[in-house]
């Protein structure tokens, strides 16, 4: 089977900055050896040489026309077509909601995170007008399947946009990236535990201004922990006036080291389709607190304190009952780690390439249906 994919999100200079990128990575490396008869051929947009993927049946194409340039045509003018650029292909695949083309009689299998992109609001105004031009819905019933990373973010597919319920899948992620094995890297400088760390993009629906607010009314009641921000985006001039300290994108190393020496990891976001960070964090054996919401309910089960989205009253008495509780911290990590064992990018890339496959079978008039 050859497999045209999207990879927008491994060119130099994203990769690894947000959860569609890791979850690509990882994915495609699982499928190379799930079925080395398989051909991946991923586009990458832009002048600079795509990141390496490390595997033969995994190969980069780039185009020297820049990424806005050229999915921006794409969505404008149906040119140029994802299959073209691959050289031809049995199935498309577009691993995140964005703007594409794809030609008719082509499957195509359309994964969608969550359905962040229904809140305008929280996007800048470029941002906002790349979720126009992709046009989700339309691109969702174009797809031949749909894979979700969770069930709550199925039900809001089908609710939604009304889609055929046999055609939207889900396929639960693996656990974020794999711990190192090696040393990890020193904290940065500034850094010393204990503290509560929080990972990921600094964007509104992430809410960071409400944990620095729980932190600070935490602090009022003597929390010791203080506070670090390991992600960038457009929040961040307003968190570095903040009493948190702000360390912008770090590599994989210094995650390892931050993971490593916090009291616990906070993901108190609006919205999650599959969230990441919590899951690598109880890999690690780092404590979690998120935001009750239905997928970590799914993905954590009893491994995490979940509080009320915006509550910065119960988040704050979270806080410091993790610090001062080390029973408490013990027994979420073991039922957390129990949660997370059951993830697996193996188990992941056999159920997409199922999908994949299922989806190339499709004869050309029922992919154009």
């Amino acid at each position: 089977m050859r497999v045209a994919v999207d990879g927008r999100s491994l060119r130099p200079g994203a990769a690894h900055r947000r959860g569609v990128a890791r979850y690509l990575r990882c994915l495609l490396e699982a499928l190379a050896e799930v079925e080395p008869e398989d051909e991946y051929v991923v586009l990458v947009a832009g002048a600079d040489d795509p990141l390496p993927l490390g595997a033969s049946n995994v190969r980069t194409v780039r185009s020297r026309v820049p990424g806005r340039a050229l999915f921006g045509a794409a969505a404008v003018v149906g040119r140029p077509r994802l299959d073209r650029l691959a050289g031809g292909c049995d199935v498309a695949w577009a691993p995140a909601v964005g703007p594409l083309a794809v030609s008719d009689g082509v499957p195509l299998v359309l994964t969608v995170h969550d359905m962040s992109f229904e809140h305008p609001a929280d996007y800048t105004p470029y941002e906002r007008l790349w979720h126009r031009l992709a046009r989700p819905e339309k691109l969702a019933r174009r797809a031949t399947r749909v894979i979700c990373p969770s069930g709550p973010v199925r039900e809001a597919v089908l609710a939604r946009w009304r889609l055929a319920p046999e055609r939207v899948r889900v396929v639960r992620s693996g656990a974020g990236k794999a711990a190192a094995t090696g040393d990890s890297a020193a904290l940065p400088a500034g850094v010393a535990p204990p503290y509560v760390l929080a990972v990921g993009a600094l964007e509104p629906r992430k809410l960071p201004g409400f944990l620095v607010e729980a932190h600070a009314l935490a602090r009022s009641r003597g929390l010791r922990a203080g506070l670090v921000f390991a992600g960038d985006g457009p929040l961040r001039p307003e968190l570095e006036r903040s009493q948190g300290v702000v360390l912008g994108h770090v590599s994989d190393e210094v995650l390892e080291a931050l993971y490593g020496g916090a009291l616990a990891l906070a993901c108190v976001s609006r919205e999650e389709g599959f969230g990441f960070t919590p899951v690598e964090a109880l890999a690690r054996g780092t404590p979690v607190v998120v935001a009750d919401l239905p997928v970590f309910a799914e993905t954590l089960g009893d491994g995490a304190l979940r509080v009320p989205p915006g509550d910065a009253d119960a988040l704050a008495d979270a806080l410091l009952r993790l610090e001062r509780d080390e029973e408490l911290r013990q027994r979420l990590v073991a039922a957390g780690r129990e949660a997370v064992a059951n993830l697996s990018w193996e188990r992941a890339a056999r159920e997409t390439r199922a999908i994949l496959a299922e989806a190339a079978a499709v004869t050309p008039a029922e992919a154009a249906a």
